[in-house]
């Protein structure tokens, strides 16, 4: 890469923040940071502000702006708080914004972003789970490049590269099947949050942990490629593969499959975001192909692991009924980590929200905020307790 260029990060103390300001770090000459955010990790986030010279630090959460402002006194740094200066940061104008916000709270920020018409990174789930419609429809009025930095979804932007969607038979998603991919459907009731959080492959959080072991986090990676690939539900399909070395494949109907294959390090899809349409340095160990020995793939079973047929039937289904099931899937995952109820009533919960009826299709953020609320209610109402 060659020049400096602007960015700003929203989530810049979690693990996607970190990591790209690890890659920032590296290439120090090649980026300026305008803004950097956190919810409530004043401290860490002034850090991160003085380190990299950044313009303004805004903390979600306006009871640690006073903590914010003393950490960075005399640094000449802005400091803010709340949701509007979230907004306010994430609209200012650069290259390239991260938007790495977890959960709803991460909405509007992403609209604000991707309504100046650049160069958003997405890491934010719930902008294409929950708003897909309302975030997809946003890109298209502004004009906004937007780059998946989702393993999968980053490895399919590459396989893409230079291709006619047209021309694309089949796009596959691989899942390493989590750490209960081998566990019988009596096992799995009995299973532990210790056990769920312990991911074979990646180091995550407990939730996204937890989502990977009932392979509900690949089926919100299904409608979440529904919104960035439109190649229809029916051309999308999912994959186990327990090595996590081939992160997405594209089939073209010549016959020709493209994949992208990469160690098991989320610094790899950022710099491809970060540096796009170029490459650009990362400290990740090349493959070793002869140690890794074999890869291997396998169908999914939907019996033991539902959620990936409840995501496909949501994705079917439009509306309003991906944000329900992202919201109740979030309760009934806590509820589990909290040993309220059974591993295996996880997706069942989601299930039960999803059947009592869905609302309208939501037609603003403001909609999928409320959607999201309510199915949070429905999902509490329907939980049962561990027996």
């Amino acid at each position: 890469m060659s020049g400096s260029r602007t960015i700003s990060v929203l989530g810049a103390t979690g693990s996607i923040g970190a990591s790209t300001l690890d890659l920032v770090r590296r290439n120090r000459d090649a980026w300026q940071v305008v803004a950097l955010t956190a919810n409530c990790q004043a401290k860490e986030l002034a850090a991160l502000a003085r380190e990299f010279g950044a313009a303004v630090a805004v903390v979600a959460d306006e009871s640690c702006l006073g903590d914010l402002r003393e950490a960075l006194a005399g640094s000449g740094i802005e400091a803010a708080g709340g949701a509007g200066a979230l907004v306010e940061a994430a609209s200012r104008a650069v290259d390239v914004t991260v938007a790495a916000i977890v959960g709803c709270a991460g909405l509007a920020p992403t609209m604000a972003a991707i309504e100046q018409g650049r160069t958003v990174a997405l890491a934010n789930k719930e902008a294409l789970v929950s708003a897909g419609e309302v975030m997809t429809a946003a890109v298209a009025r502004s004009g906004a490049t937007l780059l998946p930095v989702d393993s999968e979804h980053n490895a399919i932007f590459q396989c893409l590269a230079g291709n006619a969607i047209e021309d694309v038979r089949w796009i596959t998603l691989t899942a390493s099947g989590g750490p209960f991919r081998d566990w019988s459907l009596e096992r799995l009731h009995g299973a532990t949050p210790a056990e769920a959080v312990k991911h074979p492959n990646w180091s995550m959080g407990a939730k996204i942990s937890v989502d990977s072991a009932t392979m509900m986090n690949k089926g919100l990676e299904f409608i979440e490629a529904f919104h960035l690939f439109p190649v229809g539900v029916e051309r999308l399909r999912i994959i186990v593969h327990p090595q996590s070395i081939v992160h997405s494949m594209v089939e073209y109907r010549d016959g020709s499959t493209l994949a992208q294959l990469g160690p098991s390090d989320m610094r790899v899809p950022i710099a491809s975001a970060l540096a796009w349409p170029r490459r650009m340095d990362t400290p990740c160990a090349p493959l070793d192909l002869a140690a890794i020995g074999e890869l291997t793939f396998r169908a999914p079973d939907e019996v033991r692991f539902p959620a990936t047929r409840l995501a496909r039937e949501a994705a079917v289904a439009g509306g309003a009924a991906a944000a329900v099931l992202n919201a109740a899937n979030e309760v009934a995952v806590a509820a589990f980590l909290d040993r309220q109820i059974a591993f295996t009533r996880i997706v069942q919960c989601a299930e039960d929200v999803l059947s009592r009826g869905l609302p309208p299709a939501p037609a603003s953020l403001d909609e999928v905020v409320a959607i999201d609320r309510e199915a949070r209610i429905r999902a509490r109402e329907t939980m049962e307790p561990v027996r």
